[in-house]
């Protein structure tokens, strides 16, 4: 697949076309890692830590722990 490189500001951009993008799990927001590899760009997608519940728990202390918040009273048919 050929893609044209393009003037974006002072740097250069290429578009990733959708089915390249759909094999290689690529998405809006997705951070890339570019680097030069013999001489050829490689752009490798940089997976996202997944924490478990225990070490986000771990990450709470009484600094940030933030008090009860109140919605109001009941409207319709919640039950407090």
């Amino acid at each position: 697949m050929q893609v044209r490189v393009q003037k974006w500001g002072n740097s250069l951009a290429v578009r990733i076309p959708k089915p390249l993008a759909e094999d290689a799990e690529v998405t809006d927001g997705t951070v890339l890692n570019l680097a030069v590899s013999e001489g050829k760009i490689v752009a490798t997608p940089i997976e996202k830590k997944k924490l478990s519940l225990k070490q986000l728990l771990a990450k709470v202390t009484r600094k940030n722990l933030h008090a009860e918040v109140d919605f109001g009273p009941s409207v319709g048919r919640e039950i407090w």
